[in-house]
């Protein structure tokens, strides 16, 4: 009977992560919630723990680092406006980062633009170098796809592609706030780099492409389930897309 219990458990939870490979235990207790109900299981979170190591199933996460910012130019850099902010809504505060992304021959970079209400990934761009193109390309989609962006802030690290004057440029042309992370402190752009860890740990960004476009592939099809499909603790167990269309 403990057998075929096991056995219902490992094929839900095997097909849940044919979308989600990575999905934490808390997460998949919630989102398998319908699913459990359905067998006529009651399964708990330690009961789902102790199965899923039991078959080497549970998720493995891998912390890796590159230097992606330089802050040492001469552009002017601006002070940090959502230190002390309550932020309660969609399109109040963008939070954007670059991230690394292994190929066979080299780097790409993923600029993210993130909204910090509903962690909604409005706005990236993968490219082959750390040039400034790939961040304005990311910005871009970003606003052309906002339905409205009065008061926004964008907030980001110093590095030079978010102080360049063609950057901010576009942010003041379309009447968006500056705000930067003070110097020497990154933890005050940490939901950026988090978003960036989690396409990474969750959804295999961490491994290395054998061509730029299967990247490019990868990625657009993990940042679609990212903001489609996960779970946020931070948001009561939503999922970005709902949070953002219903705060909008």
């Amino acid at each position: 009977m403990r057998l075929k219990l096991e056995q219902q458990i490992i094929n839900i939870v095997s097909e849940k992560r044919k979308s989600l490979p990575r999905e934490g235990v808390r997460k998949l207790v919630k989102s398998l919630d319908n699913e459990f109900n359905k067998a006529n299981l009651k399964i708990g979170r330690d009961t789902l723990f102790k199965v899923l190591r039991k078959h080497n199933m549970l998720t493995l996460r891998k912390k890796t680092s590159a230097r992606t910012t330089n802050s040492y130019h001469r552009f002017y850099k601006y002070n940090n406006m959502i230190k002390d902010m309550e932020v309660n809504r969609s399109n109040q505060v963008w939070v954007s980062d670059i991230t690394y992304i292994r190929t066979v021959k080299s780097f790409c970079y993923l600029a993210l633009i993130t909204d910090m209400h509903s962690r909604k990934i409005v706005g990236y761009d993968l490219s082959d170098s750390l040039e400034l193109k790939g961040c304005v390309r990311a910005l871009n989609k970003a606003i052309y796809q906002a339905k409205n962006i009065k008061g926004l802030v964008h907030h980001s690290d110093r590095g030079i592609q978010y102080c360049s004057n063609v950057y901010t440029q576009i942010l003041k042309r379309n009447k968006i706030n500056i705000s930067m992370t003070e110097e020497n402190h990154c933890y005050e752009n940490a939901m950026a780099e988090r978003v960036n860890g989690i396409l990474k740990d969750e959804f295999y960004l961490d491994q290395t492409f054998d061509s730029v476009e299967e990247a490019k592939r990868a990625t657009k099809n993990a940042i679609k389930l990212y903001n489609s499909k996960r779970l946020h603790l931070s948001l009561d167990y939503k999922i970005p897309n709902n949070v953002h269309l219903n705060a909008a």
